[in-house]
């Protein structure tokens, strides 16, 4: 059977073997490396799916754990699926709903079949299982999946994760004889091991031996500092298939896309841009700029002078500032739409660098403009 999601290689930056790609999806062709807006409730905040696509945007993200809860995979799956339920006819992925239940959920218990844990909003008692959350997914009608896995906390200690790898590597087999439209679905398996190289090895065979047609690398971007992150990143990616796509999940500051795809990463996704923009915290050209501040009461230049998206085409720093001010909603829709649009125009200089081998000449200049190169530099 042809696998519902598949990967090509065009070129690879011949200074760091950076990935040019394509990710072929039922609901189209999209180029990589790629950032992928998140839409946790089937929409992302404040945005249109129409203000996505002019953006560019390709896949989206949309939470298994949440549309669980709200307002419930069998509503979605009436309605026809994620696609038709929230006007989106190009790429989502749902995550598996494992992370939100390990982070958010109260009174967890975890075993071998699965996780107790009770709803935050009304105390109902729940249980979701490697099966469940693929009958979850497979009713949302996403064009990726992803496996559920253990989500421990980066820094417990070896004993418990290597439990919890071989926890996640057996129920990622469970979701995988569980899944039931591979031939328009594909199922993502989840590397887990923390910063243990020969732990994220053996999560790396486990799963590549199942044969999925992607692999997500899980657990980072939880705390740890960039350079570990990107410690890990360089024994594990080289652990995963040439042939197929490879996801480094929640990640979406400047630094870390591009420090991902110089180690071999082609999709990402994080909440990052849209939240920081709902407290009026944009991403510029320049580096960071927190437009809420006085120095931009009278300021009537654009957000980025060298942005062309709606919000820098139409509206000054003073107009968003008292946006804000006043508690206007308009304000954190223009500043969710720059951020979104800045990073997904920094993705695409990315593939155009990878190109024309220049990658490490944009990792410099962005590098340079945000000041990730001081001592003690902090991102967002």
């Amino acid at each position: 059977m042809d696998p519902a999601i598949k990967y090509r290689l065009i070129k690879k930056d011949k200074h760091t073997g950076a990935r040019l790609g394509e990710l072929i999806t039922p609901h189209g062709t999209f180029p990589t490396p790629m950032f992928m807006p998140v839409g946790t409730q089937a929409t992302v905040k404040s945005l249109a799916p129409e203000e996505l696509d002019e953006m560019g945007a390709g896949v989206i993200l949309s939470n298994t754990y949440h549309l669980w809860l709200q307002p419930g995979e069998d509503l979605v799956k009436e309605a026809g699926g994620l696609h038709k339920f929230m006007n989106w006819d190009k790429g989502i992925l749902t995550d598996s709903g494992g992370y939100q239940v390990f982070s958010l959920a109260k009174n967890r218990k975890l075993t071998e079949e699965g996780v107790h844990f009770r709803n935050p909003s009304n105390g109902d008692k729940l249980f979701l299982s490697p099966e469940k959350a693929i009958q979850i997914e497979n009713d949302l009608g996403p064009d990726i999946m992803m496996s559920l896995d253990e989500c421990p906390p980066y820094y417990e200690s070896y004993d418990y994760i290597k439990s919890s790898v071989e926890r996640t590597s057996r129920w990622a087999e469970r979701g995988l004889r569980a899944h039931q439209h591979a031939d328009y679905q594909g199922l993502f398996g989840i590397v887990q091991g923390a910063g243990y190289e020969d732990l994220r090895k053996q999560s790396a065979k486990d799963l590549t031996s199942l044969d999925f047609p992607g692999y997500s690398i899980g657990g980072l971007s939880v705390g740890e500092p960039k350079k570990e992150m990107n410690r890990v990143l360089d024994f594990t990616t080289p652990l995963l298939p040439e042939n197929k796509p490879r996801y480094l999940m929640g990640v979406g500051t400047a630094d870390s896309l591009i420090d991902g795809v110089i180690r071999g990463i082609d999709m990402f996704d994080c909440v990052l841009p849209t939240r920081i923009a709902r407290n009026g915290t944009c991403m510029t050209s320049h580096g960071r700029l927190v437009v809420k501040n006085a120095v931009y009461a009278r300021d009537f230049s654009p957000i980025d002078d060298n942005c062309d998206c709606y919000t820098c085409r139409n509206y000054t720093r003073a107009y968003i500032r008292h946006l804000f001010k006043a508690d206007e909603s308009f304000g954190m829709r223009l500043t969710s739409y720059h951020n979104l649009y800045y990073l997904l125009n920094l993705m695409k200089r990315v593939r155009e660098a990878i190109m024309n081998d220049q990658l490490l000449d944009l990792r410099a200049e962005v590098f340079e403009n945000y000041g990730f190169n001081k001592p003690n530099a902090k991102n967002f």
